[in-house]
């Protein structure tokens, strides 16, 4: 079959945005989705299953959104799990900004792989190799993000921040990373928080005919957390939720006052950043 020249991504109902791939680096299927790595007018990009994932030009702003306001709202930043996030950007930020240990789950072993291959950011093969021997901080887990978390519990585990980056949840879908958007994945996750911890999570995209996903994840956030921080990209579609099980006052105050003393330098996230986009929407405010 002759790769794609150009890919429908569904952005909402009855709305698609179609992108045209000037190379094809990638195309087929995993054992769990059809992945597609091409090279767009927005550089080298990574598709699952029609869905945009991350690009060359737009990568570094979603991943900083979804890790950088949780660096600024744990008390501290030794030990971090990543569920999902097959690039491995947010690894590699988790480490500049101090993490001794990170664990990195994700259930498609050849996607991570294919993307440590073809795309020009994230983890390089001879890193990524490492990463599945343990050699460094950073140590990649093959395995089921929920089975994980079930384990992760038992055994009593601890860690400063758990994150959450999956495709977009597909609610009329029989889709198998569903399950880890739900309430009792984030109890999960909040379960095994060290003191000071946060969860964060990819939380949807807050336009209006698409934030379907948001409302929900902002209600099983307040109702898992005594804590929750929203953030809403303002270069990207993408908003991300933050929570901490302890009750902290004045949340962003405390951010922005960590931000100059965080050891990573963020590229697109300043004070007036943090004033500007915690801030959730009107909808969200008054759902």
């Amino acid at each position: 079959m002759p790769s794609p020249a150009s890919i429908s991504e569904p952005v909402g109902a009855g709305l698609t945005r179609v992108w045209e791939l000037e190379e094809v680096l990638w195309d087929g299927r995993t054992a769990y989705q059809h992945v597609v790595i091409a090279r767009t007018a927005q550089g080298v990009a990574l598709f699952c299953d029609d869905d945009r994932q991350s690009t060359e030009l737009s990568q570094l702003v979603y991943h900083e959104a979804l890790l950088v306001p949780a660096l600024l709202l744990a008390d501290r930043v030794r030990s971090v799990l990543v569920v999902g996030s097959s690039e491995g950007v947010v690894c590699q930020i988790a480490v500049a900004a101090g993490a001794e240990r990170v664990d990195h789950v994700d259930i498609d072993a050849e996607a991570v792989r294919l993307c440590a291959e073809h795309l020009p950011y994230g983890y390089e093969p001879d890193e990524l190799e490492r990463a599945e021997e343990g050699a460094g901080p950073v140590r990649v887990h093959y395995a089921d993000g929920w089975q994980f978390l079930v384990d992760a519990v038992a055994g009593e585990e601890r860690y400063d921040i758990v994150l959450v980056d999956l495709p977009d949840e597909r609610a009329d879908e029989d889709v198998q990373h569903n399950r880890l958007y739900g309430t009792e994945f984030l109890a999960m996750c909040k379960a095994v928080l060290a003191p000071g911890g946060v969860v964060a999570a990819q939380a949807g995209c807050q336009t209006l005919w698409r934030n379907r996903t948001l409302r929900t994840s902002w209600r099983r956030f307040n109702a898992t957390f005594e804590t929750t921080v929203y953030f809403g990209s303002d270069e990207h579609e993408w908003a991300y939720l933050f929570g901490r099980a302890d009750p902290v006052s004045d949340p962003v105050t405390a951010m922005t006052a960590r931000l100059a003393e965080c050891p990573y330098r963020p590229a697109s996230i300043d004070a007036p950043t943090l004033a500007g986009n915690t801030v959730p929407p009107y909808s969200l405010r008054h759902d």
